[in-house]
């Protein structure tokens, strides 16, 4: 995993670089959110991993399925993976496109695992209390994990706020140890 994220950073950050250049974000992350999810389809994945389909073929299909969200330098950029063997890391290359995008926008976002489903009241309730601490605006993604008991854990960059009761019981078991 860290890996890819090394390998597919500089990718990003070129990206942004010419994006935010161009002032063409929005057209980069809607072009990059199609071709990160025709790279997730397992039958794109077995093309462009096959080594029977030539680099031509390959690209025209990736700028068949983009259609008029391919300006010169998203076909270029396409090439440029093609070539380098790296058109599988292009979901990764969104994903760290969209954070460099949200950071220079002053957003934060926030994985939030709880316990059980929550309300809006209670996700507007936790984006105000993130803000606040944070001093930017806060998006999250809440996710339903049973295991935790009772709680939440907010991740937000390399932060993590457990507040879990299964949490608080690994850190009183860990206690009792020493």
């Amino acid at each position: 995993m860290a890996e890819l994220i090394t390998v597919a950073r500089p990718y990003a950050e070129a990206v942004y670089s010419l994006a935010t250049e161009q002032q063409s974000q929005a057209k980069w992350s809607d072009a990059l959110a199609w071709l990160a999810a025709m790279v997730a389809n397992p039958d794109v994945t077995q093309v462009v991993t096959n080594p029977k389909h030539t680099a031509q073929e390959i690209e025209a299909l990736f700028l068949d399925v983009l259609g008029d969200k391919a300006n010169d330098e998203i076909k270029q950029f396409i090439v440029t993976l093609i070539e380098n063997r790296r058109l599988t890391l292009l979901p990764e290359i969104a994903e760290q496109f969209e954070a460099l995008k949200a950071r220079a926008e002053g957003v934060l976002d926030a994985q939030v695992e709880s316990a059980y489903p929550m309300d809006e009241s209670q996700q507007a309730d936790l984006i105000a209390t993130l803000t606040k601490k944070y001093g930017k605006t806060v998006r999250i993604e809440v996710r339903v994990v049973p295991e935790l008991i009772g709680g939440l854990r907010v991740l937000v960059g390399d932060d993590v706020i457990d507040a879990s009761v299964s949490g608080k019981l690994q850190a009183m078991a860990a206690s009792l140890k020493n």
